[in-house]
């Protein structure tokens, strides 16, 4: 299993992505799908908490050691998130009018889980 930027690759990462699935669909969430794409950017899941469209960053570490996998979903990748998100709305115009938020889903070996529901939020920063 490689790493790329301290990020698994491959196997390793559609694991944490199936583990976060799996936890978020297990409280209730729907999938509307997996690692939308686009020029400069990737969303790990796109789902509903009830009517709220929710964009999900699934982040991955073997232990805290260096950082807590949240920490690692910083300003650059936070506006990467936003701008991906803003053309996956537009390509979905029919969701482009709900109520919106990010998450992040961090886990760690064991696995441990920590969903952290409105992660950030867009502003002029971020867009």
């Amino acid at each position: 299993m490689g790493r790329r930027n301290g990020r698994p690759t491959g196997a390793l990462g559609r694991r944490a992505e199936d583990v976060a699935l799996a936890h978020l669909i297990d409280r209730g969430l729907r999938l509307v799908t997996r690692n939308f794409r686009r020029r400069g950017g990737e969303i790990d899941l796109i789902m509903f908490d009830k009517e709220i469209l929710v964009f999900i960053e699934v982040r991955y570490r073997r232990s805290a050691t260096f950082a807590a996998p949240s920490l690692t979903v910083d300003a650059r990748k936070q506006r990467k998130l936003v701008r991906t998100a803003a053309l996956f709305t537009a390509a979905h115009r029919g969701l482009a009018n709900r109520e919106m938020r990010f998450d992040v889903v961090a886990i760690e070996e064991g696995p441990s889980i920590r969903w952290m529901r409105d992660a950030f939020r867009p502003d002029d920063s971020t867009l």
